[in-house]
């Protein structure tokens, strides 16, 4: 089947808080001149930037500095962020706020006026600005609005991009099946701004919407861009058991505490100064330590946990600002915080790897093809993101690349059409022939629960040498019985499970990466943690891993850390 094909000028695919804003910078900039696509898997504003509750971190205050922002942000990140990116984002990310502000975002206020800033982990001054419980979905609804006005922005709901397409090193067109007809179109362009966010849905207890598959990640590394520091995963120390429903970090910022099952406030063993509010990758550690030392407490389904007692943030708080979590524990759990503690356990929530970017106008390797949002890594974030930066993360770099997309076009030529169609069927054939295959022995399913079971036990908060190389294993069994992955249902239209199909081919080429940058980092460095070698290895490790795309597997190579101002020290909390 040939594809049909659309002309264009960008392609932005994904439609959360980086690609709308990437589409309304550039289409500014542009002034009608230049047509954007936004392509997105879902409905646009059924993207996963409308989940998070907690707000945007920014300097806003008295009493609060770029500098001190900054060094947060390089101390949470274990030394592993790029410090020239940090700087960058933390001026920035200011006038994000008050942009936001201007198209019509209800920032949380008090009585004054002024907008409210409440504290999150390991910053040392509170400065997240937040929209009560319902941050994420305000500012995806602003940005939408925004978009809907802009000069010469076009959407395509339910479209899943399959390929980048490109020839002589340079970007020429994304593929992509409208999901409602199941027919292919050839999306030509002369520029490309990924945006697909993480890649959560490769682990089994998680806090992402089942949409989040790693497909631009996967796309990218096939085109030959290569990842970088995808062994680090973030876990969000506390979500309700057994759903994997965020708990919030605010609610710690304003008193919570956590408890183990002899009522001990546990975290005074970690992290004395900041307790809960140190940086995520401790606190989850010590949640499970906890658990593994028999001091967890047995939970719905069976499943340990620690208590979150929420009681000390108060009832006013926890009707108003925290209403959400409010009627999730009753609904979900039959608990009102108002009254006991809460079972918590943590859950993968955020990858700090990501795309190689080549510094903050976040081009890649690939010419035409830029990164921005959770999908891309800068480094801002290192080893460990701080809660609260992903929003303004998000922003900031989705105005960067909308900027660097309009000047890279403006001095852009035509682009040519050499060995495209050729490019183009061989892709076109390999999706096809999921879905024309008439038997098989796994359904993308049982693949998919054989990965994420494989992801918990070998590639978790806790890894090992044995661990890690028993995961491996496993993974490449898993890639090598995709060949009798078999698709049931033969229609064209929402067949979802050719879409997942897709998704969990993705996700096999995204945990070989993650596993196999995991094993080759002999250190423990912020969410990551090897048993093994449970100390910090600046001498050996202060340094980026980038995998890169072989038919054999991963090749592994390392890009050195930018440091400016702050050489790495202990990180204590």
């Amino acid at each position: 089947m040939e594809p049909e094909v659309i002309k264009t000028d960008l392609v932005v695919l994904g439609s959360g808080l980086a690609g709308l804003r990437a589409a309304i910078e550039f289409d500014k900039l542009a002034r009608g001149k230049y047509e954007v696509s936004v392509l997105s898997k879902v409905q646009v504003m059924r993207s996963h930037s409308v989940a998070p509750e907690g707000g945007a971190a920014a300097v806003m205050q008295r009493g609060d500095s770029f500098e001190q922002h900054a060094y947060d942000t390089v101390k949470g990140s274990d030394f592993l962020a790029d410090q020239d990116a940090v700087e960058s984002f933390v001026r920035d990310a200011p006038s994000e706020i008050l942009q936001l502000e201007h198209w019509g975002m209800p920032w949380a206020r008090d009585k004054e006026g002024n907008l409210l800033a409440r504290a999150f982990g390991a910053h040392e001054v509170p400065r997240t600005f937040f929209a009560y419980d319902r941050t994420g979905f305000f500012l995806m609804k602003t940005l939408y609005d925004r978009a809907l006005k802009g000069n010469n922005v076009k959407f395509y709901h339910e479209y899943f991009a399959t390929a980048i397409i490109s020839t002589e090193g340079k970007f020429r067109g994304l593929l992509a099946i409208d999901r409602a007809t199941g027919s292919f179109y050839l999306f030509k362009a002369k520029a490309l701004i990924i945006a697909t966010g993480g890649i959560g849905r490769i682990y089994k207890y998680v806090t992402y919407s089942h949409t989040v598959t790693g497909d631009g990640l996967a796309m990218a590394y096939r085109a030959g861009i290569p990842l970088k520091d995808m062994e680090f995963i973030q876990w969000l120390p506390t979500t309700l058991v057994p759903y994997g429903i965020p708990a919030t970090e605010a609610l710690r910022g304003h008193g919570a505490i956590l408890l183990n099952n002899e009522g001990e406030r546990f975290m005074r063993k970690y992290a004395p100064n900041k307790m809960e509010l140190a940086a995520r990758d401790i606190v989850t550690r010590a949640i499970l330590t906890e658990i593994k030392e028999g001091k967890g407490l047995e939970g719905p389904r069976g499943m340990k946990a620690v208590l979150l007692d929420t009681r000390p943030v108060g009832e006013e708080r926890l009707k108003t600002i925290y209403k959400t979590f409010r009627e999730n524990s009753i609904q979900f759990l039959g608990k009102d915080p108002l009254d006991e503690p809460i079972p918590v356990l943590p859950a993968a929530h955020y990858s700090m790897g990501g795309i190689h970017v080549l510094g903050t106008d976040l081009s890649t390797p690939l010419k035409g093809v830029f990164a921005a949002g959770e999908v891309a890594n800068v480094s801002l974030h290192g080893a460990n993101r701080l809660g609260s930066n992903s929003l303004p993360a998000c922003l900031v770099m989705g105005k960067w690349a909308g900027r660097s997309a309009f000047t890279y076009l403006e001095s852009e030529t035509e682009p040519t059409t050499d060995r495209l169609n050729e490019v183009v069927e061989k892709e076109v054939e390999r999706s096809f022939s999921l879905i024309r295959r008439e038997k098989g022995s796994h359904t993308p399913y049982e693949i998919r629960n054989s990965l994420q079971n494989i992801m918990e036990v070998g590639v978790g908060v806790f890894r090992s040498e044995e661990g890690l190389t028993s995961a491996l294993k496993s993974i490449r069994g898993l890639k090598t019985s995709l060949s009798d992955l078999y698709v049931r249902d033969r229609a064209f239209e929402y067949n979802l499970e050719w879409i997942h199909a897709h998704e969990v081919m993705n996700l096999i080429e995204m945990a070989e990466v993650i596993a196999t940058s995991a094993l080759e980092r002999r250190e423990s460095r912020g969410a990551h943690f090897r048993v093994d070698f449970p100390a910090r290895d600046d001498q050996n490790f202060l340094k980026h891993t980038l995998a890169k795309f072989s038919l054999e597997g991963p090749v592994i190579d390392y890009h050195p850390v930018t440091i400016t101002k702050w050489k790495p020290t202990a990180r204590v909390y």
